[in-house]
This record gives structure tokens, sequence and C-alpha cells, in this order.
């Protein structure tokens, strides 16, 4: 069977993302756009991924767990588990390794977080989108441990992205890479290539997303989609 995924979707806890992006408001929207699996990857941290599952089990849609983290290098990487307990954990580690910059909500916007009832619990004062003291090969080791894949974010875009800040695609275990055009207009050297939103809106939701073959829409069958490279990207020029 196939199935369609969005791995790349910001919360309002991203400073970059809409208030409206609540992950109940998030999880509505993947729905009604005829997702099958979807991840919330927020900028170097974890602290909407619970209401993001409580509001994902009223739903049909598999819940990927994420964080987008920024690395030393200012590249972006996707970093996914199957349960909110491993992401959590990677969230705690990176938060420890940023900076104390302080957050300037008026100058970035807010860095909320909310129950599944769409309340505001708290808002991360320390700024999100930094980079973290941690490089690519570390990050890259703390995710597999946790059970994790690692995918290199946006790689054909001209800044945040691991080609970018290195000028080239450094040959490591990555699960797969996602772009923004398909076909790629970089080499991706062999590696599985995936296409996501990167939404900040709801409107964004599903606008760019893939579809893979698997026996069900779970973290293991996109897992084995991924290595086997049973993926579709979505075209994009």
């Amino acid at each position: 069977m196939r199935f369609r995924a969005d791995l790349h979707i910001h919360s309002c806890l991203s400073p970059c993302g809409s208030l409206e992006m609540s992950p109940a408001r998030i999880i509505t929207e993947a729905e009604a756009a005829g997702l099958d699996l979807v991840a919330l990857t927020d900028h170097n941290c974890a602290r909407n991924l619970r209401a993001f599952d409580h509001a994902a089990r009223k739903s049909n849609i598999t819940p990927i767990f994420g964080i987008e983290v920024n690395s030393i290098e200012e590249a972006h990487v996707l970093c996914l588990f199957p349960t909110v307990k491993q992401a959590e954990e990677l969230g705690d580690f990176i938060e420890n390794r940023l900076p104390q910059i302080p957050n300037n909500p008026d100058l970035f916007g807010d860095q909320v977080y909310v129950d599944e009832h769409e309340f505001i619990l708290g808002e991360v004062e320390v700024s999100l989108l930094q980079g973290a003291e941690i490089a690519l090969e570390e990050l890259l080791k703390e995710v597999k441990e946790r059970g994790g894949l690692f995918i290199p974010a946006h790689i054909d875009r001209p800044s945040f992205s691991v080609v970018s800040q290195l000028g080239f695609l450094p040959r490591l275990d990555y699960s797969a890479v996602e772009c923004v055009t398909w076909p790629p207009v970089i080499d991706t050297a062999d590696y599985c290539v995936i296409t996501d939103s990167d939404a900040h809106y709801p409107q964004d939701i599903a606008k760019r997303s893939f579809t893979f073959e698997a026996d069900s829409p779970t973290f293991e069958g996109l897992y084995d989609a991924l290595v086997a490279k049973r993926v579709t990207p979505q075209k994009r020029s």
C-alpha cells in the first residue's frame, strides 16, 4: 500500500511559526489534506510533542515525533523518532547545548508550548533559532543511539542546509535527505530523497509531501521504505 507523509512541520513553538499552528490544528489540517503520517519538527525543541501525541490519538494520523536541529555548522537536520520519550530525550540534550541568548519575540516571534486544548503552558526564553553546540557527526550519533531517523533538511536551499554551509554533502549514515525541488538540482549521492512542506502556517501543510510503500503507515513502515527507497517525492520545479 502507498501512504502519504509530510515530515517537516513547525508549530507555534518555533518563533517563525504562526501562533495558529497548535499541535491540534496541525493534525486537523493534516487529516483534511489526506496525509497518513505527519512529523512535528520544531526548531531545537520538543516541548509541543506531548500535545501533538494527544491530538493525533483522536485522529487517523500516525504521528512522528521530531526536532529540526540547527547544528553548530548552522545546518538544519530532521531528527525523527517513534515515541515522544525518545524525542524529548534528544530535545533536553539539545536545549542544554544552546547558547544562553534570549529570544526577542518582537523581532523573531513567540516560542510558546501548549496543551492538547491549545492552552499556553509556557514560553521558551532562549532563542531556538540559533545553532546548538553540537556538530553534525556527534548529532548523528546521538540520534542513531536513540533509535531515530537522521535526515538533513532542504539540502538544496541556499541557506541553513548541509550543502550551503559546508559546500558539499558529507557521506554519512543518513536515513534520507530532504530536497525542496524534485527532481533534485544538486547531487544527492544516491541517498533516498523525500520532499516535505516545511510548513509554518496552516495553509502550507502538505503543500509538499511524498508517498511511500509499506504494509502500514507506521514509523517502522517508513523506516523500511526509506531503506529500500520505496519512496516517491512530489515534483516541484
